[in-house]
């Protein structure tokens, strides 16, 4: 330490010694370790990130390799020898009309059924927040009842009611299923995140002219856009990835893309060009619905966290 000269009452000077504090030591080697920790968690994120990915990546990769590579070896041999990747397995994906055919049927399923659930989830789920009417707290109760009912129980009186009406093996059907599935829970969440609104904004906006429907449309809907967005992801990812419903209730002839690709591995087993190619098509979509989204997904789902 460098020592320090003072000058006393009587004009002459000393040295003096700056003291440390007896806590510094401690609160330098705190940061440490928490500087330390905190590249150890960044570390293990990391590679956890990189171990969820890997599928992915050997998706991808697979499906840019011919099939007698796929079955000479594995999908990391392309590092060492990246002539191996091609597009010519996306040629016949596109040539195939029966995964051309199913990608075009899920999106007609998909995106109704989304759009339908937000839609329906919005109205009702601002009704019962604001709304007064006989059993709203009843019918709310029902609405969480029905979120512990699973899927499995309505396939065989669904579908005879289906069988019965017309809408059997139709895409009508399918979206109408997904649709009545997914209000639970869309009325749920958006009925709790829409109670969350000052009722002091609400009454302003009453006092202004407002009625129901510009409430809605022009307070509510605009407040209520990160969870809605949730919902919409979730409802998309759902609707998309289900086989079991697509399965049971879609037409045969064209059916969605995971049906489709099911029926790919039952009738041609060694289809790798056709078959590696759809799943990452497959995986794609969400993926990029996803991260479109991701900033109103994570806004909604701290939505209520903090105040």
């Amino acid at each position: 330490m460098t020592p320090r000269t003072t000058e006393t009452a009587a004009g002459t000077t000393a040295e003096t010694t700056p003291r440390s504090t007896p806590g510094s030591g401690a609160r330098l080697a705190a940061r440490l370790a928490g500087g330390a920790a905190s590249g150890a968690v960044r570390v293990f994120l990391l590679l956890a990130g990189l171990f969820w990915l890997m599928p992915t990546v050997g998706l991808l990769l697979s499906s840019l390799r011919s099939p007698s590579d796929i079955a000479a070896s594995g999908w990391w041999q392309v590092f060492t020898a990246p002539a191996q990747l091609t597009v010519e397995n996306y040629d016949r994906l596109l040539a195939n009309d029966t995964i051309t055919g199913s990608l075009v049927s899920t999106v007609l399923i998909t995106v109704p059924a989304t759009l339908l659930v937000l839609l329906i989830g919005s109205l009702a789920g601002y009704a019962f927040a604001w709304l007064d009417f006989p059993g709203r707290d009843w019918w709310f109760l029902g609405v969480v009842a029905l979120l512990v009912v699973p899927v499995q129980v309505a396939l065989v009186p669904v579908s005879k009611l289906f069988g019965a009406v017309g809408l059997f093996e139709t895409t009508a059907g399918v979206v109408l299923f997904h649709t009545a599935f997914g209000l639970p829970f869309a009325i749920f969440l958006l009925r709790n995140f829409f109670a969350e609104i000052p009722r002091e904004l609400l009454e302003a906006a009453r006092l202004d002219g407002a009625g129901e429907i510009r409430l809605f449309t022009r307070v509510v809907l605009p407040l209520g856009g990160p969870a809605i967005a949730s919902l919409g992801i979730f409802q998309f990812l759902w609707v998309w990835n289900d086989m079991l419903i697509a399965l049971i209730f879609a037409d045969s002839q064209s059916p969605p893309i995971t049906v489709a690709l099911q029926q790919q591995v039952r009738q041609f087993g060694n289809n790798v060009d056709v078959l590696a190619p759809g799943a990452f098509v497959s995986m794609v979509v969400p993926l990029v619905v996803f991260f479109a989204f991701q900033r109103q997904f994570a806004s909604g789902v701290m939505a209520g966290a903090v105040k």
